[in-house]
């Protein structure tokens, strides 16, 4: 027994001795500057540091340097810092669009049409709203799931690494040193870069990025307490005059020189300075490929110093070995992939209003004691940002303390409510040429919500939207719409122009049933529309039409289904899509020349196969056939072009035939596309396709066989597809080129 005690009293002492020698020893502070994607090469940095044993006291950053070092700072070593960065999305992050999973179908059409949004919120304290192209909310989002409990306001002192970083105050033109607070917003303040993303307002102060005073904050370490500072720098050489001649490099150069202050004499403070190779790489490189070489270069830039590096570890008296235990505290908090079974005792709502919190528990039935699944809870967030125009909502489920088995709290954490929403789309193509777009959506205060959305299209083809949108406290909704379209169309006989209709379309619709869900969406409802003929450049006698083309009026009855669970809105790998209408058509609500009215049965079904990571099969078979007395040629079975409906509402495409050629009433189609990814965003498709038309049914196999074949490259870009197309058909017996920049719409 006593031989036992002498041995913990020596296990004691030896462990206090440590101990004293672990509180004694001088600290090492790590400093990694700003720079936008080049910093990525800090988490390389941070990989050979970890591996030669360096303990790491205090971390200083700057912009991108802020964001890599204040998740280090929370305990996320480097090789997961390494594996996060690489798998998200930074398109999507460094923007404000929608999660794909959270969209509704129209939303997704919105976000692949515009170019440009931009949202106009309510203003508050520590606000991000205004003064820049984005808002910041997936950046918000992202840091929200990585940061856990360490998103509300604490003292950085108390990470596990102590932390501080920096932004600038536009109001006085001064540095802020962040040492408390919400660890997010101090990281969002110091890398938002003046006029491309919204600064943080906080109290008096409008903040934005501190590489303005200061980009490599070796002063803020040494501040803190560091003895010893290993200082990554991410910065590019100046550039010459002669390579002075872009409006890009002019610009960097701009942002290079005035993240200079300070720099000079924060590097004669620097004990290790590490200054990484980004030739070739700028401040928006974030595709794979660049992070890739950037955190490898960052690796080589750190290994050059690595003589300097062990031996700062082993005048710190410590060895590899000793620390490579040291402690992390870091959890991956990402959501989880599986769709948990949660019983839920309570449900919390924080930053929403009384009123819309009641929407939210009646629209779902939400009771204490009932059990909700991680895609409930998506859902019930989806709604909150859709139907209640909030900015972004996450969710929570909180383990009730000292509870394991009854149950959890479900926490809703809305953001700010936006006021409205600016987008703007551009396109050009060789056959109308410019073409632009300009949306707006307004929410409406109100007990329940009410939304309006204004569109202006200016082009050959003018059109004005207007749709009011009132969302009960369930799952459909109702809406009132009026568009207006100027159509100037040429129309073309076996590849030849035949003849110009130029006309005026209102239409008015009243949407009883609205019912959208993720990937489904059905609308049923009443229409009207008016016709007014403005230009005829031919004999009608020559048209082969039954009605002679003049202003007329209709009273329609529409159904419409959609389903999308492709995983790209323009080149996807995997996933369906089917668009199916049924429409009833009347000239005095019940019948048409006092017969039956036309019936219009339209659908498209697209599958998605992929064969490997580069190719993928496409089958598509689509239709439209009409039943019934002739419709007026302004509701005629037409083919052409490259997308359903991009001319005239009634529009089918077809490989090969560039402009609209006017078919019969029934119409029937099949075709495969064979999609390469080149790369990432270099896309290769081959189109082949046939099909029947007659203008009855006992004529269909009759009829010559129409085929056609294409072959387009499409480079896809933020800004939307560019690329060409090439294409032939025995319909217009014609090689045409068809060049497309930007979005459809």
């Amino acid at each position: 027994m006593k031989r036992i005690m002498l041995m913990i009293v020596a296990a004691l002492c030896l462990f206090m001795t440590v101990a004293a020698q672990e509180e004694g020893r001088k600290k090492v502070g790590v400093v990694l500057s700003g720079g936008g994607a080049k910093g990525m090469a800090h988490i390389g940095v941070l990989k050979v540091l970890e591996k030669a044993g360096i303990p790491v006291d205090i971390i200083t950053g700057t912009s991108m340097g802020s964001i890599v070092g204040g998740l280090y700072a929370t305990g996320i070593d480097a090789t997961t810092l390494d594996s996060l960065v690489r798998r998200q999305d930074w398109s999507f992050i460094l923007s404000d669009k929608e999660d794909l999973k959270h969209q509704s179908l129209k939303e997704r059409e919105k976000q692949n049409t515009y170019i440009l949004s931009k949202s106009f919120r309510y203003k508050g304290k520590g606000s991000s709203e205004g003064g820049g192209l984005i808002g910041g909310k997936n950046l918000d989002v992202l840091f929200t799931n990585l940061l856990g409990e360490y998103s509300d306001s604490i003292d950085f002192n108390q990470l596990p690494i102590p932390f501080a970083c920096v932004a600038t105050n536009i109001v006085d033109n001064t540095e802020h040193v962040f040492h408390r607070g919400r660890l997010k917003g101090a990281m969002r303040a110091s890398m938002a870069i003046p006029g491309v993303f919204s600064p943080v307002r906080l109290g008096g102060m409008v903040l934005v990025d501190g590489g303005l005073r200061n980009n490599f904050p070796v002063d803020v370490a040494k501040e803190m307490g560091a003895d010893y500072v290993i200082g990554v720098t991410v910065q590019a050489d100046d550039r010459k005059a002669d390579e002075l001649r872009s409006t890009g490099n002019i610009l960097m150069q701009i942002v290079d020189v005035n993240c200079k202050n300070k720099y000079e004499e924060n590097l004669r403070l620097t004990d290790i300075p590490i200054r990484v190779d980004v030739h070739g790489y700028g401040s928006a490189s974030f595709n794979a490929a660049a992070i890739d070489t950037l955190i490898r270069r960052g690796e080589e830039a750190a290994m050059k110093h690595w003589d300097e590096i062990v031996a700062l570890r082993d005048s710190l008296g410590l060895t590899q070995e000793k620390t490579q235990n040291l402690p992390r505290s870091y959890e991956l908090r990402m959501p989880l992939p599986n769709n948990h079974q949660h019983k839920i005792m309570s449900f919390r709502f924080r930053n929403m209003t009384e009123n819309d919190e009641k929407f939210i528990r009646a629209k779902f039935n939400l009771k204490e004691g009932m059990t909700i699944d991680d895609n409930k809870a998506n859902l019930i967030t989806t709604s909150i940002r859709m139907d209640l125009f909030y900015k972004q909502a996450i969710f929570r489920f909180e383990r009730l303390e000292g509870d394991k088995d009854h149950g959890e709290n479900l926490l809703f954490i809305a953001g700010e409510k936006s006021t409205n929403d600016v987008n703007l789309g551009i396109r050009f193509d060789n056959e109308e040429t410019v073409a632009l777009q300009v949306n707006s959506h307004f929410p409406l205060r109100a007990e329940l919500p009410l939304d309006l959305d204004m569109t202006v299209r200016l082009g050959k083809r003018n059109m004005g939207r207007l749709d009011l949108t009132f969302k009960p406290r369930y799952f459909f909704r109702h809406s009132v719409s009026y568009v207006f379209r100027r159509n100037d169309i040429d129309v073309y006989e076996k590849g030849n122009k035949a003849y110009n209709l130029t006309y005026s379309q209102h239409t008015a619709s009243f949407t009883v049933i609205d019912f959208d869900v993720r990937n489904f969406n059905i609308c049923i409802g009443p229409q009207w529309d008016y016709y007014h003929l403005s230009a005829l450049l031919v004999n009608q006698s020559k048209l082969g039409i039954e009605k002679p083309v003049k202003d007329d009026h209709y009273f329609n009855y529409c159904a419409q289904v959609m389903y999308n669970s492709e995983n790209d809105w323009h080149f996807p790998t995997k996933g369906a899509k089917f668009v199916g209408k049924f429409a009833y058509h009347t000239d005095n609500f019940l019948k048409m020349d006092d017969k039956v009215g036309p019936r219009e049965v339209a659908a498209m079904w697209r599958m998605s196969f992929p064969l490997n990571k580069v190719l993928t099969l496409q089958p598509l078979l689509y239709g439209r056939i009409i039943d019934g007395p002739s419709l007026p040629i302004f509701l005629r079975n037409a083919l052409g072009g490259e997308w359903f409906g991009h001319y005239v509402e009634h529009q089918s495409p077809f490989p090969g035939v560039r402009h609209i050629e006017l078919i019969g009433d029934k119409f029937l189609a099949a075709q495969v596309q064979a999609q390469m990814h080149l790369s990432k965003n270099n896309i290769m498709l081959f189109r082949l396709a046939a099909a029947q038309q007659a203008d009855e049914f006992d004529h269909m196999l009759k009829s010559h066989l129409l085929f056609g074949t294409s072959l387009s490259y499409f480079y896809n870009t933020m800004f939307g597809p560019i690329g060409a197309v090439l294409g032939y058909s025995n319909k217009s017996k014609d090689v045409y080129i068809f060049v497309n920049f930007g979005f459809a719409f």
